[in-house]
């Protein structure tokens, strides 16, 4: 199995820009009590949202996610196959229903920026997510992604990883999405990292699609950003402190058409390297 390195990561004196337009310290402090608020709410509620039906789960999910990234005075724009969903601004709008489109139990992958990529996976398309085990640590939001049912990797005991692509296909098999982000680590959104096979083996192994899904930050006046960017020795209150200082900030999100499972390959190491290499072509086709 192809071993799951950690990318090189963007420098952060190229990619941080300080261009971008800043709101005032006092509507940064009414951002940061919101953000607390709904994350608060977000770690009482995980219990007894974990006992609600699926479907009705998904949706509170979603609902939550929409909250807290208008919280942060984040607009996204979802879209499909780069159509944009009806939807005001701060919104997440709507699809066929109010979710992405794709089949069930699918892996979505997608190019990572930020910490922020995680709530705007889930304010289209709920999902488990599999993430670095460090983010367990992180204040009350750790908390909150382990309830949620995160998959957790040590990126530092590579042996463990047959076992954390055992999870996922099981996960998979049983008809749920798992969002996965295969660069193995963030970029500031100029550049990218290649997508690592390894972890498409779960979807080989499911018989699963793959849905990829194109993030992107910018301002409001099209302008591309990278304030968002969780890079080099950033911690999480800092990236935090950065995304509620800028003024405009939009994220569209783009969920392109999913990628079904290879035909019969020589190998299963081919398999997974073909819908790797399918997925970032569609993603960097976007982007």
């Amino acid at each position: 199995m192809s071993v799951w390195l950690p990318t090189a990561p963007c420098r952060p004196e190229t990619c941080l820009d300080e261009r971008a337009p800043e709101v005032s310290h006092p509507r940064r402090a009414l951002r940061l009590t919101a953000c607390l608020v709904a994350v608060l709410a977000g770690v009482l509620l995980s219990l007894p949202v974990r006992l609600l039906p699926y479907g009705v789960r998904e949706r509170l999910i979603r609902l939550w996610a929409r909250v807290l990234l208008r919280a942060l005075g984040v607009t996204v724009h979802l879209g499909t196959s780069g159509a944009p969903w009806s939807g005001g601004a701060g919104q997440s709008g709507r699809a066929r229903g109010g979710t992405a489109v794709g089949a069930d139990g699918a892996l979505v992958v997608a190019n990572h920026v930020s910490w922020l990529d995680i709530p705007l996976l889930a304010a289209g398309r709920p999902g488990r997510s599999l993430a670095k085990t460090e983010v367990r640590s992180w204040p009350v939001l750790g908390h909150l992604v382990a309830w949620g049912g995160t998959v957790f990797l040590d990126r530092d005991r590579l042996r463990t990883l047959p076992d954390t692509v055992a999870t996922v296909t099981e996960v998979l098999r049983a008809g749920h999405p798992v969002i996965v982000f295969p660069e193995g680590s963030t970029w500031c959104g100029r550049e990218s990292g290649r997508f690592r096979p390894a972890l498409f083996q779960a979807a080989v192994e499911a018989g699963a699609f793959v849905q990829p899904v194109t993030i992107r930050y910018r301002l409001a006046d099209g302008r591309s950003t990278s304030a968002p960017a969780f890079i080099g020795d950033d911690g999480l209150l800092t990236s935090l402190a950065r995304v509620v200082a800028v003024r405009g900030l939009v994220a569209d999100v783009t969920f392109l058409p999913p990628i079904p499972p290879p035909g019969p390959q020589p190998t299963r190491a081919g398999a997974r390297r073909e819908l790797a290499r399918a997925a970032q072509a569609a993603v960097e086709g976007i982007r």
